[in-house]
């Protein structure tokens, strides 16, 4: 293992540029998640404000959906100046929805970066709320270091092994038997109900206690066809490029069934922030550009078998999983979610799913960062995981939310001024934000005080 030292003020490289992604000789012999390059790196807000947050990226061994050895990156986080202990530990699945360098964590959260269009920055203060706790987080590439937005498996491959690695880091003096939780949103989400189902199996000596995903797409052919030719048809337009490098099988037939300027577009998609795309394919309709129809695509016994490969549900998670979704949702369809829950139920998960008829899909993000706190402490505390579906009006306005987004504002502008992260919480910082840690006895506290609020 090696470090380099800090490049301050200077904008980091690409990570095809970039010499730290390189993969060593000899992966196939390293265990999964061994740490084979490390550096410490400055995160930034939109790469601009330095955060006073402790940072080092891991380059380690982990595989794809087939099982290929392969390196990847995780940017894993302590509070600032923060004393070396074992802590809780998070992993954080970024929505990168996109295949290009440009959008993934490792790059768009360090000093320097060039941000515009990727989501991971949008994200930090989220990251931020859970080092205020006083945990660690991990920060995955869980597309790989190829983009390979959609494939089935390898992102909960990828984020299985960045919390190995984590684990193994000595400088984070985390321990092997440390409480684990997974968090993610959107594509975020789906990336971690992958590491929830695969846990048992690929990592069964990772204590993970718990996984809230929150609108985690749930079936990604039905989101291809309904986002198709509407104002978000660039995800779609992301899937594909992403599931032709995943899937080389899937190359033929888009060739055969799609004209050559979508075929142009598709390339673009290789190169464009996830923002860029929703701009460049807004309202576009691929079907304008297939030879036969999107029907006879979708016909296609290649693109059926992928698709079939993809949708996430077969498998019952061993940890507890919080699932919350918006009714009203206008990029992912609450009956993909509710469809993904029974799937779940029916293996035998334990479920906490929470319908929220009140906000659109980016802000529900953070309207539910409060209740995914409580419940993420309360799963830390060893507190029963309460179970059932509730639909509520909102997530955001009991007396609990209320104090957890006026400390989220707080952070955020702490943020913008660029004073130090987290640090050692003392149990009078928890109680002062009780919104935001639940006190004994109060499980699910803000899911519940919205329940009975309706």
């Amino acid at each position: 293992m090696t470090a380099e030292a800090v490049t301050r003020h200077a904008a980091p490289l690409l990570p095809p540029e970039d010499p730290f992604y390189d993969t060593p000789p000899g992966i196939d012999a390293l265990a999964p998640g061994t740490v084979v390059r490390s550096r410490p790196v400055e995160v930034a807000l939109f790469g601009v404000v330095r955060q006073r947050i402790t940072a080092w990226q891991l380059l380690y061994r982990t595989c794809d959906l087939n099982g290929t050895p392969e390196v990847s990156v995780t940017t894993v986080l302590l509070p600032w100046g923060a004393s070396a202990r074992p802590r809780p530990l998070i992993s954080f699945q970024c929505a990168i929805d996109a295949v290009a360098p440009q959008c993934f964590p490792s790059y768009a959260l360090r000093r320097g970066a060039w941000t515009i269009g990727s989501i991971a920055p949008l994200e930090l203060p989220i990251i931020a709320m859970a080092l205020e706790q006083g945990w660690a987080v991990s920060v995955p590439d869980h597309e790989g270091l190829g983009g390979r937005f959609g494939a089935a498996r390898e992102p909960g491959y990828r984020a299985l092994d960045g919390i190995r690695a984590a684990l193994g880091f000595a400088p984070m003096a985390l321990t092997s038997a440390g409480a684990v939780a997974l968090w993610g949103y959107s594509g975020g989400g789906l990336a971690t109900v992958w590491a929830a189902e695969l846990a048992a199996e690929y990592a069964p000596e990772l204590n993970i206690v718990g996984a809230a995903a929150g609108s985690p797409v749930g079936d990604p052919a039905a989101a291809f066809v309904r986002l198709n030719g509407g104002w978000f048809a660039g995800f779609p337009a992301a899937f594909v490029a992403g599931l032709r490098r995943a899937y080389p099988e899937l190359g033929p037939v888009l060739h055969d069934h799609l004209d050559a300027r979508y075929r142009l577009l598709l390339g673009e998609a290789e190169v464009r922030s996830i923002f860029a795309l929703l701009l460049r394919f807004a309202c576009r309709d691929v079907s304008r550009h297939l030879r036969d129809g999107i029907e006879e695509l979708l016909a296609e016994p290649v693109l059926g078998a992928i698709l079939a490969d993809i949708e996430p549900g077969t498998r019952a998670p061993a940890a507890p999983l919080l699932i919350v979704q918006g009714v009203n949702d206008e990029v992912i369809a609450v009956a993909d979610i509710d469809a993904h829950v029974r799937r779940y139920e029916r293996a035998g998960a334990r479920v906490r799913y929470l319908r929220v008829r009140r906000g659109a899909h980016l802000p529900l993000e953070f309207l539910i960062v409060p209740a995914i706190l409580d419940w993420l402490t309360d799963r830390f505390a060893g507190r029963p995981a309460p179970t059932g579906t509730c639909t509520v009006a909102s997530l955001a306005r009991s007396p609990r939310a209320v104090g957890g987004h006026f400390a989220f504002v707080r952070l955020a502008l702490r943020m913008l001024a660029g004073m130090p992260i987290g640090g050692e919480v003392s149990p009078g910082l928890r109680r002062a934000h009780s919104s935001i840690a639940a006190p004994p006895g109060e499980s699910d506290a803000a899911a519940v005080e919205a329940c009975t609020a309706r």
